[in-house]
């Protein structure tokens, strides 16, 4: 996977330059930010967004969905996004291609595995080892999903094509689709998706990887290292108005956060968003400080390693920037 990916990565390199940033009709400095997935679990971003803090730093946000951090990386290397937030494994692949201008972190967001295994029945007394025999469907190998849930399982004695089955044939965004329609007897799920799903009686959350498999930098910004250079007002105000995103998720009322959520996700009940948020407090699934920490960068290669997805480590100071994480 990781060399499919390099490969990519390298081609489109070749074909793409850098721009800067865009001044709308508005005065505003249009960033264009492809997302991995559209996903609860960014809340604090979306908040930022809906609440205007974007805009109180002259920042207008357009959003994409990238649908897996394969193809949000794509879009930051071919100049159709300025910044990406996805797994930083996405950026370590690239880097390890030996190109000059490659994607660097500026800032954090979430600290944990969002996901949640998902079981078609009721398990009051769920242990791991009940999944020995059962098929997993575990998302895209060679993304933090999938590293994520292999290191997890391999800590509780459960081994692919040992004593489980972990399936890599569906695509990210199709899980939950497959799932329903008889794939797997477990998957994972994101929020809001596993709460829709428990209050539609289609599956029941029996884990949170998140909380078991303990802290690795999940998901963070990137941008390719011109643009951050050439581009460092932006970054700054982007990170605060992140930062304002995380604290009001942290401490604002239920009523005040279903408010400013609902325009990002429409179809999705007031109790499920709620559910979600509740969720992912829990697990302290958000960072309190934006700054990507050595050690969990680290760990996070152990992970990839363990999936045998990495033959070399990167150096912590190659790919995160840490400046602009602490500006106020």
């Amino acid at each position: 996977m990781k060399k499919i990916f390099c490969i990519l990565c390298s081609t489109l390199l070749l074909f793409f330059s850098v721009g800067g940033c865009v001044e709308n009709k508005n005065d505003k400095t249009l960033v264009r930010v492809n997302e991995v997935t559209h996903s609860i679990f960014y809340a604090p971003f979306y908040v930022a967004i809906e609440n205007g803090y974007f805009l109180d730093e002259n920042i207008e946000i357009e959003l994409t969905n990238g649908g897996g951090a394969d193809k949000s990386m794509t879009a930051i290397l071919s100049d159709s996004a300025d910044v990406g937030l996805m797994g930083p494994e996405a950026a370590i692949y690239v880097y390890l291609n030996g190109k000059e201008n490659y994607p660097k972190i500026f800032a954090q967001l979430t600290q944990r595995d969002g996901s949640f295994l998902v079981s078609r029945n009721k398990e009051s007394e769920f242990t791991y080892q009940n999944l020995i025999g059962k098929e997993i469907i575990a998302g895209r190998k060679g993304g933090v999903p999938a590293m994520t849930l292999e290191y997890l399982f391999n800590q509780n004695g459960l081994y692919n094509g040992e004593n489980i089955y972990l399936n890599y044939d569906v695509q990210f965004a199709l899980t939950a689709a497959a799932f329903e329609g008889g794939t797997g007897d477990y998957c994972t799920l994101f929020e809001p998706t596993a709460s829709e799903f428990e209050e539609a009686g289609k599956g029941y959350v029996v884990a949170s990887i998140g909380k078991d498999s303990g802290e690795i930098p999940y998901t963070a910004f990137m941008a390719l290292n011109d643009y951050i250079l050439n581009n460092e007002d932006v970054i700054e105000g982007f990170v605060r108005a992140v930062k304002r995103g995380i604290e009001f998720v942290q401490t604002a009322p239920q009523e005040e956060l279903v408010k400013s959520l609902k325009k990002q996700f429409p179809g999705i009940s007031d109790k499920s968003i709620i559910n979600s948020i509740n969720r992912y407090n829990e697990i302290s699934a958000w960072v309190t400080d934006v700054t990507m920490k050595e050690e969990s960068f680290n760990r996070l290669q152990e992970v990839m390693q363990n999936a045998n997805e990495l033959d070399e480590k990167v150096e912590f100071s190659k790919l995160v920037l840490t400046k602009y994480s602490n500006i106020k």
